[in-house]
Parts: structure tokens; sequence; C-alpha cells
């Protein structure tokens, strides 16, 4: 089984040269590494070149992160497309690990796997955002609705014939892994959580940052996919619980302003605040096991903070995409048509046994 490792970046410095280090320690023989270098103002494509990497370079603007997956996609060899970030870093067993989950389930469609729990960012959002992404991905239901684009793979001819990712959607890094799950999902093709493959992230996260991308480029443009595909499981970020906490975060604030009149609200407040920490009770138990006690205290305002923000985009989301119904045609005109297929000579397949487990 042939393995093309897909790159996306743009202005990737320093840690693109990690990514690709890491990335050629690789124990996995058969294997290719695609570079699409996206309109980048830095030295990225010679970087991939040093590095041994096929480079796609010559984009004269940022076309966003779908679209330069797609045209890794085309000009792939491999049998399996394995997408990853830019400001991830494997382990060397990670490509064969790839290879033998998807030789060991020849129906899935694809497999995707999580962040370990050893950021190379240590200041304290980074640590907790990195944290939390581990958390709610190991605690995910195996038998995924979804896909991660991060660290994730998927059979080439499968992706092609469904049009990659919808980049005339999502022209900036947004939920295009997601989208694209979904339609593999409705079509009934499997796709797998493997909770024993992880990578490190090496991105430094900002509060600025966070809320920008968990507003406008997750749970906005989510909760629009969720309308208009009528469809929300209930797993990961969008577990029962995790709803209901964002009912008890507003009930919280709630409170807290209506204390001003009457001490009653208080009451209020306190069985909310309860409700958040009891639903919440595994991921704060994991916060204290993995970084103490200090950490997890410091924590808990975020996670609160992170239930209200996403809760408003849900709210703005429903008035715009579920009551006044922007978006519909928009949607329903850019689904993606099949991709061309790399019409190159392929690699031999490999003999069986070197494809064995990782």
């Amino acid at each position: 089984m042939f393995i093309s490792v897909i790159i996306p970046v743009r202005n990737g410095g320093p840690l693109l040269v990690r990514c690709l280090q890491a990335l050629n320690q690789t124990h996995y023989a058969h294997w290719e590494c695609i570079v699409v270098e996206d309109g980048s103002e830095d030295n990225s494509a010679a970087v991939a070149y040093e590095h041994g990497a096929r480079v796609m370079s010559g984009l004269r603007a940022c076309q966003g992160p779908a679209y330069a997956r797609n045209v890794g996609a085309q000009v792939a060899r491999g049998d399996i497309l394995f997408f990853l970030d830019a400001d991830v870093l494997v382990q060397p067993g990670t490509v064969g690990h790839i290879a033998a989950t998807m030789q060991a389930g020849p129906t899935l469609a694809g497999c995707f796997g999580s962040y370990d729990t050893e950021p190379t960012e240590d200041n304290f959002l980074s640590q907790y955002r990195n944290l939390m992404h581990h958390f709610v991905h190991q605690h995910g239901r195996s038998e995924a609705t979804t896909f991660w684009s991060g660290c994730g793979a998927i059979r080439q001819d499968l992706f092609l014939k469904y049009g990659g990712f919808n980049a005339a959607l999502f022209g900036r890094p947004s939920i295009e892994d997601i989208e694209l799950g979904y339609r593999l999902h409705a079509d009934a093709h499997p796709i797998r959580l493997e909770k024993l493959l992880q990578v490190t992230h090496m991105k430094r996260w900002t509060a600025r940052q966070m809320v920008r991308t968990d507003f406008f480029d997750r749970a906005l443009p989510w909760t629009r996919l969720i309308i208009q595909s009528n469809f929300a499981p209930n797993d990961l970020n969008l577990q029962t619980s995790q709803r209901i906490s964002t009912i008890a975060a507003y009930l919280l604030l709630l409170s807290l302003g209506g204390a001003i009149f009457s001490l009653w609200w208080l009451l209020l407040g306190a069985f909310s605040l309860a409700t958040m920490v009891w639903l919440n009770r595994e991921f704060y138990t994991f916060l204290r096991q993995e970084r103490g006690s200090r950490f997890m205290l410091k924590a808990l305002p975020w996670h609160w903070f992170y239930f209200i923000y996403s809760g408003a985009a849900f709210l703005l989301g429903f008035l715009l995409y579920g009551l006044l119904g922007l978006g519909r045609k928009e949607m329903a005109a850019t689904r993606p048509s099949p991709l061309p297929s790399f019409t190159g000579k392929k690699p031999a397949p490999p003999p069986v046994s070197s494809a064995s487990a990782p």
C-alpha cells in the first residue's frame, strides 16, 4: 500500500522544517510527501525541496488549505491520501499506522487521529487548547461521522470521486474536513477515529486567535452545516453534555445579572455552575491529572467562556441560516464535482509483509 502524505503550507517557517524533519524519520517504506505551497511569501517551497518533498508551487495568491489539499490529491500516486498540517510532528510509526489501519479495514473510507498531550508551545492557552482537543477526540466514538485533515487519511479514489474538500465554499481554514466527513457518512462510507494515532501540535495559541477561530471558522459554519444537512451527531463537540453545558453557562450569566435585584438568582447561578462542573467532571479530572490542580482551576473560566461564545455563534448561525435561510443556494451550488486523478505511472504495490503494523 503506497501512502501519499499531503501537506498544505503558507509561510511555514521553522515549523515546516520541523514537520518535514519528523516525517523523514518515518519507518514505513512506501510513501511520498507532497507539499503544496499556497501563495507563501517565505522560502517554504525551497525548504520542502531540501527535505525531499514533491513540491507544488506557483499559486499567486492564497487559495486556502482546502484548495491546496485538492491540488496535492490530484498529483498523488498513493492508494491512500494522508493529509497532514504543516504545524504537526508525526512519530516514526505514524505513516505505518495509517497503512495498517486502512489495510485491516478494507471497507473503511478513511481514518483520523488526534493531538497528543505534549504540544511544543508551553504557554497556558496552547497547553489548554491542545489538551481539550486530545480529550474530545479520545472520548469520541470510534465510528466517526466526520473527518479531520490535521492528521487524517482517506482512500484516493473515494476522495476524488467526492470532489475532495469544498474549496469553493471554504476559502480559508474552516470546517472543510467536517463537511467532507458529513458527505461520506451520508452515503454510508465508514470513517474511523483511530485513538492510538496521535501527533504533536506546534501551534502557539493566543486568546484573540482562539476565540476568532472557534467563532468564525468553527462554530458558525458548523451551525450552517448542521442546519442545511439536518444532521447533528451526539459526538465530539456536539455531545448532549456540551449542549446542556452551553445552556447552563448562559443561565449562569443571567443569574449574575438577576442577583442585582434578588439574591434568589444566586441559587440559579449555583445550580448552573454545579451542572457545568458535573457534566464536565471527566475533562476537569483529566486536566488535573495531566497538569495539576492549579492548571485545572485556571482552565475552568476559559472552558465556561468557550461555551458562551460557541453558544453565541450557534444562535447567530440559527438566525442567519435557519430563520433567514441565508446561503442555502450557495451551499447547494458549490457541491464539489469529481476531481481528475493522477495519470502518470504509479509505484508498484509492495509485498504484503512490508505493509504490516508500524
